[in-house]
Order: C-alpha cells, then structure tokens, then sequence
C-alpha cells in the first residue's frame, strides 16, 4: 500500500481552465478526495506534464535512465517513438525499451514504430513488415503506431503502408504523423488515411490547413529542431488541437530542461498558462487514452508542486502518489541496463575516402542550425591533384556515411553549414538506420574519427590532430547504461570541443544525426549514396 496524504495550495484544473485553493488527499497512488477551502500555501499544484512525441533513445540514456532526470522537470510521462532502436534490433528493441521502462514509476507509452526502415533507400538492422507491427499493436504496452514517414507510400497506397495502417485501425490505436510541407490534396489524403498528428509543420499556414482537415499539431523544441517560436500563437487560435513535444533531446539539454521550459517561454510572451497546461497534459491524455491524472477525484495522483507561474519552479513531482523529484534532485535511483547491439563494419584506410573528379561542379547539403531540412546547393568543387577535397575557406566538408551492420564501401558527399576549421566528428547517432556519419576538414582525421567508433561499436567521437575525445555507446550504438547525468556531462564536453573546431551549430552533433534522414528533403545523404528528398530517389554528387 502507498502512503496517505494531503497536498495543500492553488489547484489547478485544466478541465474547467480555473484555479482554487483547496487541498488534494491522495491515498494508495490515487487521488481519493479534492476539499475546496482557503489553505495557507502560496504554492501551486498542477497536473504532471506530458511530452507529446519524443524518441527516448536520443537523450542517449536508457528509459530508466531519461526517466530519473525528466522527473525534475516535472515530466511524468512520455508518448515515445522507438523507432531508433527498431532500426537496430527490431521488436527486440522496443520489447527492451518497455522492460527497461518498467524499472522506474515514469509513464512511458510506446508506439509501435511503422517505417523501420525509414525508407527502402538505407541499410538497418532490421525490418518490420505489418506482421511485425501487428505483434506489437497486440501487446497492451503499445498504445498507438509511431509516425507514418513514408508520406509517399500513403499518397501512392504502397501495399505494405496500407496495411500497417489498416491494422492499427483494427486495435483501434492512433497513428502518429510525419508530413513536412504537405499540402492541399496530398496532405487531405494522408490525414483520410487516419493518420490524426504531426509535428513537422515549417509554417504557422502548413499547420492551419492540418488542423483544418481534422489534424493535431504538436509544437517541437528539440535539441535541433525547433518550431515554437513560428508556432506558438496557435496555442490562441486552436488550444485544443495542439500538444507540445521534444522530439528529440540530447542528454545535456534534457538536464537543462523539459517541457517546463517550453511553458515557461510562453508565459513570459504573455498566452494563458491554463491553455498552455491543457495543451500538455490534456489534450495529450484525451488523445492518446493515456493513464495519467489531472487532478480529478479519482484519477491517478500524477501532479507536480510549483512556486509560481512567472518562475514555474519546479519544486516536487509526484507520479502514483510516489514522490519522485524534490527541488530539482531526482528521487529514483539509478536502475542497470544490458547492452543488446549489432555491430560489424569494417575499419576504413584514408585512401578509401578519396572523391575522383568527374566534373566542377557538385551538389552539397547545407546544414541549417535547428532545422531537420537540407536545402540543396550547387557548388564548384575544390580539386587537387584529380581529387575532390574539403573546403574550409568557403565551409564545404566531406561528409561520410558508412554501414554498420556489414562492410561496405563508404557513401560521401559533402556539406555546408557545419564550418569546421580542422579535425573531424562522427557518431553513430544516425537517423533513422544509426548508420556511422562524420563530416571533417581531412581525410584523415575523418577515418580515425569513424574507426574509433568501429572500435567500440558505438558511440560519438571528435578528433583534433592526436587529440581525441569519445563517448561510448553500448546499447545499439545509440544510448549508454551509464548516469544521464554524466553522460549529459561528456556529451556538452564533446558539442564545446566542436565548437572549437569552428562549428557555429548550436547542437553540432544532433544537426550531424540528421544528415542521413532521408525523409526530410531536400539532399541527404544515405550509406548507399546522395539521395533526392524532394523526388525520393538516389542523386549523383556531380552535375556536369
């Protein structure tokens, strides 16, 4: 049995969008009784927060692990995407992501993920046909299918979309969206196929015609992708269509904060901090059919204690009545972790990079800081002796992408916006298929940045002449079974040491994680070569 007791102060209902002073008792994990009356506390108590769309595995750290940090932000729980880990091992990766999850009291709702891989166009570990996402979609822990990137196979009724959609209509779960710049008839026939969300939206336009065929629209603050700032009036003009995710959130900004840092922006800008509460608590819950309280008789004592809505402080979190955060220090002890991976590329020799010249002119990927999309540029190319090489005066570095799970040859190509001055980086954090990706100033420097993380089958790596830094990533190649918050700790030494390089990214190592997400238009760049994202198919590097 768990504890009885009383929470007194300003309580929030996000139902009725009212506060009232009252005090909440709370017996064996539920809320048993609300008394409205004048209390003492000046403190608020509000319904704990839910981040509506997040891929665990890119804090770096284990479920248990993202869980004990997240807790101090006043996150409770998560609707997550574990299509990272499927890429790697399959439905044995999501069936590891929910035991792990289970160690700790944190609320994770896993999908079944429905693009794995991502497209046809990249090498993975893994692939889930719709008898594979029927064997999760029956499991009572999976609680929808994660996010239909393959907009193109739902326009074109590819037969295997199809019936991965179908099925997740007969369990009767929701299916998560991803259609960046969709419009008109195409995006009507996406949502018609019973895809209800989206969190890729560029403009507040893109988002109004969703929400206008019947969509939801999450707001994303990521690590790297970032559309608050052109999204947030919607929470005005449609405060029940619109739920506020991550997405994606490396380990040292999840220390810095979570969904509470999203609310407190918003306030400061003036909007309503009962819309913004309902808006990820809510409407999130409503949608999903999630398990998490709001602060309702009855209803599950998931809720979090704050100082005041200008600070938004928070001061404890409490999830089944279990007191799990207190004043910014975690309550949950660290849980341990296995190590499940695939891993076998082969180690590369300089010689293997070399571009031969077979024109001027190539096409290069440019790197926007906290943007997923890659504008496509045509560049002179610098040559040497025949052969292609970086250019650092006018930013254009090599960029390589090289299978994992087998030995392969390496796909290059080349990149601008990530404005390295010398040595290289690489990492294993890959969307979608976490193949190996680097980008560099040489050669060299590049092919000891990947063999580092051949070498320890994962991780992230940053060369400097014969300095080297290296954070080691055990569980798929993609998250450690270490402290987030030590990991948080080596991960920022690693983004200072880019920086110093000359990268003027915010987050150089999440921009260079997506640099091979096909799905994302418009030049990536995959292990099996350049790819188109605007025509969904493979490109050459040269163009005359």
């Amino acid at each position: 049995m768990k504890p009885t007791f009383r929470l007194s102060g300003n309580i929030v209902d996000v139902i009725k969008e009212r506060i009232y002073q009252g005090t909440i008792i709370v017996s064996n994990g539920l809320i048993e009784n609300i008394i409205e009356e004048d209390t003492e506390s000046d403190e608020y108590i509000l319904p704990g927060l839910i981040d509506a769309h997040i891929h665990i595995e890119s804090s770096m750290l284990t479920p248990a692990e993202f869980a004990r940090i997240a807790v101090t932000h006043g996150t409770v729980a998560t609707v997550s995407d574990p299509h990272e880990i499927a890429n790697v091992l399959g439905i044995e990766g999501v069936e590891y992501m929910i035991e792990n999850g289970k160690q700790v009291p944190f609320k994770f709702y896993f999908g079944a993920p429905s693009c794995v891989p991502a497209t046809t166009f990249e090498s993975s570990g893994a692939h889930l046909d719709a008898k594979d996402v029927e064997q999760l979609l029956k499991m009572d822990e999976v609680h929808y299918l994660s996010e239909m990137m393959n907009f193109p196979g739902v326009i074109y009724e590819d037969k295997e979309v199809m019936l991965k959609l179908n099925v997740a209509r007969n369990y009767n779960k929701p299916v998560d969206g991803h259609a960046p710049g969709l419009s008109g008839e195409e995006i009507k026939k996406y949502i018609q196929s019973g895809i209800s969300t989206d969190h890729e939206c560029f403009t507040i336009g893109e988002a109004e015609e969703k929400i206008s065929y019947g969509m939801k629209v999450q707001i994303r603050e990521g690590s790297a992708a970032k559309n608050f700032e052109t999204l947030i009036p919607l929470i005005n003009t449609f405060p029940d269509k619109i739920m506020l995710c991550s997405d994606d959130k490396h380990p040292d900004d999840l220390v810095d904060g979570h969904i509470n840092l999203v609310i407190k922006r918003a306030i400061k800008l003036g909007y309503d901090p009962l819309k913004l509460l309902k808006v990820c608590t809510y409407n999130p819950i409503k949608h999903y059919d999630l398990n998490v309280g709001l602060l309702q008789k009855g209803d599950a004592a998931d809720m979090i204690i704050i100082d005041n809505f200008k600070n938004f402080t928070i001061k404890s979190t409490f999830i089944d009545g279990e007191h799990v955060a207190e004043n910014g220090k975690s309550l949950l002890n660290p849980s341990p972790a296995s190590t499940p991976n695939i891993f076998t590329a082969s180690p590369l020799i300089d010689k293997d990079l070399e571009v031969n010249a077979s024109g001027e002119s190539i096409q290069v990927l440019k790197a926007l800081d906290g943007q997923l999309i890659t504008p496509k540029l045509t560049i002179k190319a610098k040559i040497e002796n025949g052969i292609v090489i970086s250019d650092t005066e006018n930013d254009i570095l090599k960029i390589v992408v090289l299978n994992r799970y087998k030995t392969a040859s390496p796909a290059i190509g080349f990149v601008n916006g990530f404005g390295l001055k010398k040595g290289a980086i690489a990492s294993t954090v890959a969307h979608d298929s976490h193949n190996i990706i680097a980008v560099g100033t040489n050669d060299q420097e590049i092919t000891k940045a990947i063999n580092l993380l051949i070498k320890t089958k994962g991780g992230i790596s940053l060369i400097d002449g014969n300095f080297h830094l290296h954070l080691p990533l055990p569980v798929a190649g993609i998250m450690s079974n270490e402290n987030g918050y030590k990991i948080a700790e080596t991960y920022k030494a690693l983004n200072k040491s880019a920086k110093k390089l000359g990268s003027p990214l915010h987050a150089p190592y999440m921009t260079l994680s997506f640099m091979a997400l096909l799905v994302i238009p418009e030049l990536k760049l995959s292990d099996q070569g350049l790819f188109d994202g605007t025509n969904f198919e493979f490109t050459s590097l040269f163009i005359d």
